[in-house]
């Protein structure tokens, strides 16, 4: 069901100075993108088979800003690439796993993507997506 680790979304308050950081540390960015339906403004860095991605919140009410303010800055979700969204949703909530996203939807680097419940996953926010690359 799992391919692969997509990427690790990591919060951060000044999406500059993410970018900043991480180019430090040599990796390159390849792409800033904004998802007005998170409220997120997402930096891409490729890092071998996985991604690293920046996520600066773009409104007070967006999930990431809510994250910030209770956790502080930091990993905030690791995402799983799937081959199909919608039947590993349905496995994993046939064995008890409690879904945020019931159905797909559209995500970040054109994937289509699902929350899993962090309170059904050790605390950790797990994101199942369909990249479509």
């Amino acid at each position: 069901m799992i391919k692969h680790i997509s990427h690790i979304g990591i919060a951060v308050k000044d999406l500059d100075q993410g970018i900043a950081f991480y180019e430090k540390l040599g990796l390159k960015l390849e792409a800033i993108e904004e998802v007005p339906s998170q409220k997120v403004k997402v930096a891409f860095f490729p890092c071998g088979d996985t991604r690293i991605e920046l996520l600066s919140p773009t409104a007070e009410d967006s999930p990431v800003a809510k994250f910030i303010e209770n956790k502080g800055e930091g990993i905030q979700h690791l995402a799983f690439a799937v081959d199909d969204l919608p039947a590993a949703l349905s496995t994993v909530e046939a064995d008890g796993i409690r879904l945020i996203d019931k159905e797909p939807r559209p995500g970040a680097h054109g994937a289509d993507i699902a929350f899993l419940h962090p309170k059904s996953s050790l605390g950790v926010l797990i994101e199942f997506c369909k990249e479509k690359h």
